[in-house]
């Protein structure tokens, strides 16, 4: 009995010295993460409520019209007056803006300037205001060559059994590291009835197509009645087995979650929404209410994080955002490293950046919270996964890894057995 007490005393206390490890290795996270701005912390939501107010003022604007995602969309702060009578600017941020107006259209819907921060490089006024660094020439206006991958309408296609229909160049704000800003041009447009068609017609008779993505631009910027005919006519293709949706609006707008529009999505199963979170601060309030309606009706969320220089190229932030993300019922799903497009490039990181963020995510959080991170291959040669080395050598009898904490382990690789073999023989033994 006294040795059964012992070695339970042993364990409890190897237990305890564990857990005591566990705890000094988040502990950096825990000393910082309240520091980190959320769309949920008290302070964001009085902050956003002044702004809203004063944007509300300014358009001599009510509370309906706020919740009114029309009304968001139609009033859109595109020019540097009206964006002066909401958000202070400096000579060069007004400078900025001029010089940049001129080359790249810019628009940023109320709801998602009511988020901004009074700080020059915060991670909301970054992707929406615009800089003179966008001017600098660099990068390329299609790296990822969408004009040799559209076999018809309005396709991309760049893998064996899925493709892109790009639906329209409107968005609820144009953000500044936009991977598609040579689409933007000097105006809206939603891509033709016809050239639907003809991407419609393409699906069909090519039958390997079992996943289609419609984006844009973003795929909710379509009026409901176009979205309803455009799902209608895809999700009766026999050969489709699910659609996917590419929006942004549940960031950037999130009233355009509405009953009809769910409705909508409703009768067209399974469907997946992809979004775009890239900063705590944009998981708010509204954005987790319009994220709770999908998930209610059904519709599975995932998130695709662009890692932004300035913006979330920090892996407290990123761990954070990931974890808010997961109250909200989105998935982290991808982080994107952003592409060399022009007018961009200020965005790009290093891939170190990326990776040093999926080391302390890994083993650091659950494994829910831990995306793929991906680097588009230029040219269109599609998404290539990187992370850590995890994977130190191969043998023919074992493999050596190393653990999330660093530890270095030798593991056995034994070969596949027979199974059919292996049967046959313990028949014939019986």
């Amino acid at each position: 009995m006294n040795n059964e007490k012992a070695n339970f005393m042993d364990r409890k206390k190897i237990a305890l010295d564990r857990a005591s490890e566990l705890k000094d290795r988040i502990q950096d996270y825990i000393d910082i993460k309240d520091t980190i701005p959320t769309g949920m912390s008290p302070e964001q939501q009085k902050q956003q409520k002044e702004k809203k107010e004063k944007i509300l003022s300014v358009f001599n604007a009510t509370e309906e019209n706020w919740n009114d995602y029309k009304w968001q969309f139609n009033n859109r702060i595109s020019d540097l007056e009206t964006l002066l009578k909401i958000v202070p600017l400096d000579e060069e941020d007004i400078n900025a803006i001029k010089n940049v107006g001129q080359k790249y259209r810019w628009a940023v819907s109320p709801y998602y300037l009511s988020l901004i921060s009074g700080k020059k490089f915060g991670p909301i006024k970054l992707q929406s205001i615009p800089m003179n660094v966008e001017l600098m020439g660099e990068g390329m206006d299609d790296p990822m060559a969408e004009e040799f991958t559209n076999p018809a309408g309005s396709i991309t296609r760049r893998y064996p059994d899925r493709l892109i229909i790009n639906v329209t160049n409107e968005c609820a704000m144009f953000c500044r590291h936009c991977q598609r800003r040579r689409n933007i041009g000097t105006c809206d447009n939603h891509t033709s009835k016809k050239m639907l068609i003809e991407s419609i017609e393409y699906i069909k008779s090519n039958p390997e197509i079992r996943d289609v993505l419609i984006t844009g631009g973003d795929a909710l910027a379509l009026p409901d009645e176009t979205l309803d005919w455009l799902l209608g006519e895809i999700h009766a293709i026999p050969t489709v087995d699910y659609i996917r949706l590419g929006t942004r609006v549940l960031v950037t707008m999130p009233q355009r979650i509405t009953d009809n529009l769910v409705d909508i999505l409703k009768k067209y199963p399974p469907i997946y929404i992809n979004t775009q979170f890239n900063h705590p601060m944009e998981v708010t309030r509204e954005a987790k209410e319009a994220c709770d309606k999908l998930s209610l009706a059904g519709i599975p969320l995932g998130n695709q994080t662009v890692l932004l220089n300035g913006v979330n190229n920090n892996k407290y932030v990123m761990r954070l955002l990931n974890q808010e993300l997961l109250k909200c019922r989105v998935r982290p799903y991808y982080i994107f490293h952003a592409k060399k497009v022009t007018g961009t490039t200020h965005f790009n990181t290093s891939i170190d950046d990326g990776i040093e963020i999926m080391e302390y995510l890994r083993g650091y959080t659950s494994g829910m919270a831990i995306p793929t991170y991906i680097i588009n291959a230029p040219g269109g040669n599609g998404k290539t996964p990187i992370s850590p080395q995890y994977l130190i050598s191969r043998g023919k009898n074992s493999i050596k890894i190393r653990t999330w904490e660093g530890k270095v382990i030798d593991y056995p690789n034994n070969p596949t057995v027979d199974i059919e073999n292996l049967v046959r023989q313990s028949d014939s033994a019986v």
